[in-house]
């Protein structure tokens, strides 16, 4: 009898248990309050897609912005907004007329040639747009943390995690200051790939963002690979970390570095995945969901669907260069559209700038599409992209070859690596014309090689036992289940760079090899002078 009754404590226990568990898990993993501090640009486009998941999953999310975003609106039907009361010059809007203006200058520059003046050129074009977008976060960081009234809020919301792109680190020492979990929506840092800050990362086989490698180098290749990222590590410390670590200093604490906080982040969710990324060494916290904003395709509306369908056997090229070039040359525009127009593909082009005088007849111009339902279209047979790693993901997604035009920044880098795997082939925009640009088109469309090669990208991607998404969100809330996620973190974070490679465990090593190498020598000095000795007393 008493041991039937203690089983049946011991049943109700268990029971109760998981009740409090599953309870646990409702409060903290599925309503739960959720600060989004997002970038700007390509960057909020898939940042938004998470945010409606998460919404739809039931969670209140808000959503910090400045008031001169661009791309950021309010929208009180899927999120809360926290608004920065800027000035203009800290918004998105001049940091992407800047970024346009940026690329415009540079096409000019190297128009003439790749010699060391253009190079040099184009580097203090770069140097100085860097500063000054940096320049302006800093400002919008002073901006936030001085802002008594709206901090209040923040800390009043009672907020659980917060979720944030770490390109920019004012979502980082937000978190840190509100001693909040934290998890990034990330692939790259303002310094370069994400990985490179908490991932062993060897020069000799995973090439440095802007280097244009693949993961097999030659000699002078891994000479200028690690020279490469070398100059990008020097170049961060000297121009970039400084006046975030004083910021850092001033409103999270003393001792506080950016690097270090960024280090310390619970989860990152990285928009990469080894179908199209090199593989390379990992850390446990570190969940990739590359292609999550991909899905299948939607209708493209009647009018868009008359011109695919007319298009007959050929089919259609799209072309789309983002959202941060508006417009460019016009005698780039009309080397493109000559191109286009010798074509027997209709092509449709997103183009934000003049219609080119030479338009041809198959080319349909558009200030916007929807993209990824055009890259799923069966009619769709190449995409002409400037390298965008959200464009090629669907384009991967739905088996599209491309044609790249690289631009800024990694897409040189993202083009590469499909190139490398023979789903893409990439042209210099710099010194395009139109018979080039024909030629290419022309090989993508016709060389059964690039289209294979892509479906069997498309068929690893796809090959997944959960979507992108789901992991994403799953992942995510497993950080509110558990308040954080520090048992994935590595012990090396925090560590200093000589105890990181050991050298002073080398150090201690030499030095006692230099001690028993100088016993072992005074010793035998000794003996020989015994000897010499003990030989002269002999008669």
């Amino acid at each position: 009898m008493v041991r039937q009754t203690t089983d049946t404590w011991r049943t109700w226990l268990k029971i109760a248990t998981v009740l409090a568990s599953q309870t646990v898990w409702l409060t903290c993993g599925r309503c739960a309050n959720i600060l989004v501090v997002p970038v700007d640009g390509s960057h909020w486009v898939n940042m938004k897609l998470l945010v409606r998941e998460l919404h739809n999953r039931g969670h209140n999310i808000t959503v910090m912005r400045s008031s001169s975003s661009w791309y950021i609106t309010e929208d009180p039907t899927l999120y809360h907004s926290v608004t920065i009361q800027a000035s203009g010059r800290q918004g998105f809007l001049e940091d992407h007329q800047r970024l346009s203006q940026f690329v415009l200058n540079s096409l000019e520059i190297f128009r003439g040639g790749y010699t060391l003046t253009a190079f040099f050129r184009n580097i203090k074009a770069m140097r100085e747009m860097l500063h000054e977008m940096h320049c302006q976060q800093r400002e919008l960081i002073s901006l936030l943390f001085g802002d008594g009234e709206l901090m209040g809020r923040l800390r009043s919301t009672q907020f659980q995690l917060v979720l944030t792109d770490p390109f920019f680190p004012i979502g980082i020492m937000l978190a840190h200051h509100l001693a909040l979990p934290l998890v990034y929506n990330a692939r790259w840092l303002g310094t370069g790939d994400g990985h490179h800050l908490i991932a062993p990362s060897p020069t000799s086989f995973v090439p440095v963002v802007g280097s244009r490698y693949t993961e097999k180098m030659s000699l002078l290749q891994r000479m200028a690979n690690a020279f490469h990222y070398f100059a990008t590590v020097t170049l961060a410390g000297a121009m970039i970390h400084p006046g975030y670590d004083e910021l850092c200093r001033r409103y999270v604490g003393p001792g506080t570095s950016i690097d270090g906080l960024t280090q310390l982040a619970d989860l990152w969710l990285m928009r990469v995945d080894f179908v199209f990324d090199f593989p390379r060494p990992t850390m446990p916290n570190v969940v990739y969901i590359g292609g999550f904003q991909c899905q299948p395709p939607a209708p493209v509306g009647a009018e868009l669907e008359a011109f695919m369908q007319s298009s007959g056997e050929h089919g259609v090229v799209y072309m789309s260069l983002g959202t941060l070039v508006t417009s460019l040359p016009p005698e780039l525009t009309v080397t493109i559209a000559e191109a286009f127009a010798r074509l027997p593909q209709k092509v449709i082009w997103r183009h934000l700038g003049e219609r080119p005088a030479n338009l041809g007849n198959n080319t349909l111009l558009a200030s916007w599409v929807p993209q990824n339902d055009i890259l799923g279209h069966p009619k769709t047979r190449a995409f002409v992209s400037h390298g965008g790693t959200n464009g090629l993901y669907e384009a991967i997604y739905h088996g599209v070859p491309v044609l790249g035009l690289p631009l800024i920044f990694d897409q040189f880098d993202n083009l590469v690596r499909l190139e490398a795997r023979g789903a893409a082939k990439v042209l210099d925009p710099m010194q395009l014309d139109s018979g080039q640009l024909l030629d290419a088109l022309t090989e993508v469309l016709s060389q059964p090689s690039y289209r294979n090669s892509m479906a069997r990208l498309s068929a690893l991607h796809h090959d997944q036992p959960q979507l992108p998404m789901e992991r994403a969100v799953f992942w995510i809330e497993f950080v509110l289940r558990h308040r954080g996620a520090t048992h994935l973190r590595s012990a090396s974070f925090g560590l200093p760079w000589y105890t990181y490679y050991n050298l002073d465990v080398l150090a201690l090593v030499v030095l006692v090899w230099c001690a028993l190498s100088a016993l072992t020598l005074l010793a035998l000095r000794r003996l020989c002078r015994a000897l010499w000795r003990r030989k002269e007393k002999q008669p």
